[in-house]
């Protein structure tokens, strides 16, 4: 027997480790069935589960399990990635707790020993909590970005793309994380407000005594670095100075004004200091007008003034060459102090005032990043990104939802050089080694590198390899087909490349996905890396607004699957997810998927005690009565809209179709039609509903376990629909030929309305549920009539009802009315309530909602409210709003039954 009580924690592990033991997770590339191939988003071997996770990895396995089940050979691929600032972050904190060497004590060898051992212990951390999630993965097939299969693939990507001249060595401007002392990516810098000031200067123009340019700025430290001054060139005040020069205070350097369109007239004073080496606008203005760049902060963002060091010259009231040599070392905001005080010491401070702005910081190294000026390896990402381009233009690669196109194109076609160097240790070291002359040698290995060496100088020259490691992103971007294997020609390449859909979230459809695609095409002779590819969006807590921990309202999914199962969770995030919106999980929608997997549990329960068990041999098409042939027919189109919404990556139509089936349909419904039935005597009736019952547990327990795969599972194998860890491998269910279904649809559904009109004009009155009364219906067809005659029953255990009389002449006064198709039924209710109070009452409610609605009305009719107000209170404000008019129509729907 089912225990009483659904307990999922005491199966749950049983279950996987069963499934995975079975090999029911593994493909078959030696098999003839439709590949389909699903590569997971490598999360970092640093991580642990968090709810993003469970986003991504829950809708990637509801889509795996439901492929296999219609016999595909599904492969999803499982991998981690080695997270290079992250990871080396965590082995550097674990090295001071411990009371270590740091990594530069302890050298690069030692220092990698060491990252390997803590993955060796500790970087499967994640892959142990997706176990608990229910991810059907291909364990065994398991790669790491850094094994010596995909760093094979990292280096004949590499050596292939510099051969090709896509790939170069370069000095530009990059985000520096002074904390890390390495080059970040865009997607590792985040935005934070921050209070601060900005600081009005003067600029002496050069021979024209008394006459200054006024500058704004935020960060005067970098002024040291400054080499010209941009006026808009169609701003008049300014028209007169432009080709002129303006001295540089405290350095002494005379620096030309430029016109330049980067200048904003509206902004500051209109003119702008250009610090070519340390702003990313400024580089730009910089290659425009030819000025130099030289770099005043050194990798700690300490004053560096070794460029500049000629360039220092005394000027009377401006310039002091032995202040600014007293700066160097300092600490960059140490140094911006000291140069406001001298600044205004020397009268050319103007104002400062209050500023509050943006301002970048590394996101792990939570310190402000610099632009820096530095040597870095690129990549002709513009040459990669065309064909990519073309593939969704055409349709060979699909965005879902569509609109993920526009950012996509939006990204690619003004798509900048792609920095793929590190300064960090922990990586794919670059295979570039570099001769005494400076000469670079990119090969696979040192004895190429030597070999080349040798037949370029005539001899043997030492070489020294360059230090820096691969973007974490460069490795990634190879995943679809280096985790296959390549650039071994295997089987598994032929067979699962391209793949069917990624599945991932929108902030990373440029650093990750677009990578892919400009990998994937430029490496396998042009094929697309996937077809689809699913765009879900954030998850968010059920007010809208972003997780975090500052706000506490971040949620742990292990915490969540530990209180109300994985199948709870899975299930409410299905039910959430739809297109092109966040995803809004609060515990209470948890709670109520919970209940949900707890009500299909007591259904197999109440069919288990009512001697319900498995008959392979039924057959659907000999099914006979009203009730088992509708149940069979809403069984067919319950299979018919899941699939469809599966089809369509519509995953809360998925659920809604399972939840209104298996919920309304099958536990309500039909249990409740059938409990009289199954309560009588022994006869073909009984037997016939006993076998739709089994026949379409079977059906939902399969049409659910793509979400749902643990209570499935155990009802399937403690059924005896197969043996144990059976149903991960079953048939997807597909539509059973049932006989009359169209004459049992029509009938069962007019019942079912029937009692549901009947049941909803009881509880908007407020009638007890001990009370009975007779249903007078009028204007009834024949049939209908013989319908209630069939079901009379039913009608009155459910429609808590003692009698159906068809009434032809007026109704009686004190009546609640509804119709039910062609009929009006009717609830004589005088003597039982008081109809004029609850007139009252219902007209009472009726305009509280009314209010709230004029309310909320006002307030997003206000263009500034819906303008500053955060996007989740807009976005609650509209639900309310609509909740507010859903009421006001039910309550003007309950004041019409009882208008008389």
């Amino acid at each position: 027997m089912l225990d009483k009580t659904l307990t999922p924690g005491s199966f749950e592990t049983r279950l996987y480790e069963g499934w995975e033991r079975s090999g029911a997770f593994a493909c078959h590339p030696e098999g003839a069935a439709t590949p389909f191939t699903i590569m997971i988003p490598p999360p970092n071997v640093t991580g642990s589960l968090h709810m993003g996770h469970a986003l991504t990895f829950t809708l990637q396995d509801t889509l795996v399990r439901w492929r296999r089940m219609q016999g595909r050979d599904a492969l999803w691929q499982p991998g981690t990635d080695h997270a290079g600032i992250a990871t080396q972050m965590v082995v550097e904190r674990l090295l001071a707790a411990e009371g270590n060497q740091d990594r530069r004590t302890m050298g690069r060898a030692a220092f990698l020993d060491r990252v390997w051992q803590w993955k060796a212990e500790s970087g499967g951390t994640i892959t142990r909590q997706l176990r608990r999630l229910g991810a059907s993965l291909d364990w065994p097939r398991e790669r790491f970005t850094m094994d010596e299969g995909l760093s094979k693939a990292v280096l004949e990507v590499f050596v292939t793309l510099h051969k090709q001249g896509l790939i170069y060595r370069d000095r530009r401007l990059v985000n520096w994380d002074p904390k890390l002392l390495t080059a970040i990516s865009d997607l590792e810098v985040e935005s934070r407000e921050v209070k601060g000031q900005i600081w009005t200067l003067r600029y002496p123009v050069e021979g024209r005594p008394g006459e200054f340019l006024r500058v704004a700025t935020t960060r005067p430290e970098t002024m040291l670095g400054d080499t010209a001054v941009a006026v808009h060139p169609e701003d008049a005040r300014f028209a007169h100075l432009v080709g002129q020069r303006v001295v540089l205070p405290l350095v002494g350097r005379s620096i030309p004004v430029v016109a330049d369109a980067y200048s904003d007239p509206e902004k500051g004073t209109g003119a702008v200091k250009i610090t070519p080496a340390h702003d990313f606008n400024d580089f730009e203005v910089g290659k425009r007008h030819d000025l130099a760049m030289p770099t005043v902060l050194d990798p700690e963002a300490r004053i560096a003034l070794e460029e500049i060091a000629a360039d220092l010259r005394a000027v009377d009231g401006v310039a002091d060459p032995d202040f600014v040599r007293g700066l160097a070392g300092q600490d960059r905001f140490a140094a911006r102090k000291a140069i406001l005080a001298r600044l205004e010491e020397l009268g050319l401070l103007e104002t400062a005032e209050p500023h509050t702005h943006q301002v970048p910081h590394g996101d792990r190294g939570g310190v402000p990043i610099e632009p820096r000026l530095t040597w870095q390896w690129y990549c002709d990402a513009a040459t990669l990104a065309k064909p990519a381009i073309a593939a969704v233009e055409d349709g060979r690669m699909r965005f879902v939802p569509k609109q993920w196109e526009n950012t996509f194109f939006a990204w690619m076609r003004d798509i900048q050089p792609w920095c793929i160097s590190r300064q960090l240790w922990w990586g794919h070291q670059i295979p570039a080694w570099y001769a005494p002359d400076g000469t670079i040698f990119v090969e696979k290995t040192e004895a190429e590198a030597r070999a080349a060496a040798r037949a370029q100088f005539g001899q043997d020259v030492p070489l020294a390899r360059d230090e820096d490691v691969l973007d974490t992103w460069f490795s990634s971007a190879l995943w679809p087909f280096s985790t296959l294997g390549w650039p071994a020609p295997t089987p598994e390449v032929g067979r699962y490349y391209p793949g069917d859909v990624l599945v991932t979230g929108f902030d990373i459809i440029f650093f990750w996905v677009a990578r892919m695609m400009m990998m994937g095409m430029h490496f396998m002779d042009g094929a697309v890396p996937f077809r689809d590819i699913y765009i879900h969006g954030l998850v968010r807590d059920e007010k809208g607004q972003k997780m975090s921990k500052s706000k506490g309202n971040v949620m742990d999914p292990l915490e969540l699957i530990d209180a109300y199962g994985a199948d709870a969770l899975r299930f409410a995030i299905c039910s959430l997810t739809g297109p092109g919106r966040d995803v809004k999980l609060g515990r209470k929608a948890v709670e109520d998927r919970r209940a949900f997997v707890t009500k299909l549990w007591n259904a197999a329960r109440f069919c288990e005690s009512n001697g319900v068990v498995v008959d392979p041999a039924w057959d659907p098409a000999a099914a006979r009565t009203p009730l088992a042939r509708w149940i069979l027919d809403a069984a067919n189109r319950a299979v018919a809209e899941a699939t469809a919404a599966l089809e369509a990556y519509r995953f809360d139509e998925y659920a809604a179709a399972c939840y209104r089936f298996t919920w309304n349909t099958f536990c309500d419904w039909f249990i409740e039609f059938a409990k009289p039935v199954l309560n009588g005597e022994d006869g073909p009736e009984k037997a016939e509903v006993k076998g739709a019952a089994q026949h379409v547990l079977g059906t939902l327990l399969r049409l659910l376990h793509p979400a749902i795969p643990f209570v499935t599972e155990e009802l399937w194998d403690r059924f005896g629909y197969g043996p144990e860890c059976s149903l991960i491998g079953a048939a997807w269910p597909e539509a059973a030929a049932v006989a009359g279904a169209e004459a049992a649809r029509e009938e069962l559904d007019w019942v079912v309305r029937l009692v549901t009109e009947v049941r909803a004009v009881r509880a908007e009155v407020n009638v007890p549920p001990s009370v009975t009364t007779p249903l007078l219906v009028r204007d009834a067809a024949p049939e209908s009539l013989a319908r209630a005659g069939r079901w009379i029953d039913a009608i009155r255990r459910l429609g808590r009802v003692t009698e159906i009389a068809p009434l032809a002449g007026e109704a009686p006064k004190g009546v609640a009315q509804a119709v039910v198709g062609e009929a009006t039924v009717m609830l004589p209710l005088a003597g039982v309530i008081d109809l004029g109070a609850e007139r009252a009452r219902l007209a009472k409610a009726r305009g509280v909602a009314e209010t709230d609605a004029r309310k909320i009305e006002a307030k997003l009719g206000n263009a500034d409210f819906v303008a500053r107000a955060p996007e989740e209170v807009v976005d609650e404000n509209r639900e309310r709003l609509e909740a507010a008019r859903a009421e006001m129509a039910r309550l003007d729907a309950a004041l019409a039954r009882i208008a008389g």
